[in-house]
């Protein structure tokens, strides 16, 4: 795939994503697709948790799920993605952190992604203070 494919393949996987299209989610991903959170995080490495189990619950309408997606770097194998996580917690608490990944492709599909959050504190503690309410 040329640069601008891969780039527009990551895209679509974050428009699934913010659709919760699992289908079409499903259909970007490698066989072996691998993710990687940091481990300091409900989700991170290790953990029975998942992101959907974390997020759904406070993600509940269009305006916390929208990701903003911008691809900042790309080659024939690896795509850059800056990206907002959001949410809202059940006492109206709001989270609306920047989060880095790094995409690699193989064989037309996801291979690989790799988040890094700008502040893993803040958004470990919004998590905390969304899970206590």
């Amino acid at each position: 795939m040329s640069i601008e494919e891969n780039g527009k393949l990551v895209l679509s996987v974050f428009s699934a994503i913010e659709e919760r299209n699992d289908q079409r989610f499903s259909e970007l991903l490698h066989p072996d697709f691998e993710i990687h959170w940091p481990p300091s995080l409900p989700y991170g490495a290790g953990k029975a948790i998942t992101w959907s189990d974390t997020w759904d619950s406070l993600q509940p309408t269009e305006l916390e799920r929208k990701m903003d997606p911008r691809v900042v770097a790309a080659n024939a194998n690896e795509v850059v993605v800056l990206w907002r996580q959001r949410g809202v917690s059940p006492l109206g608490d709001r989270f609306d952190g920047k989060v880095l990944g790094l995409y690699r492709i193989r064989e037309t599909k996801l291979a690989r992604a790799q988040m890094f959050y700008f502040d893993t504190a803040a958004v470990a503690s919004f998590l905390a203070k969304a899970k206590a309410k």
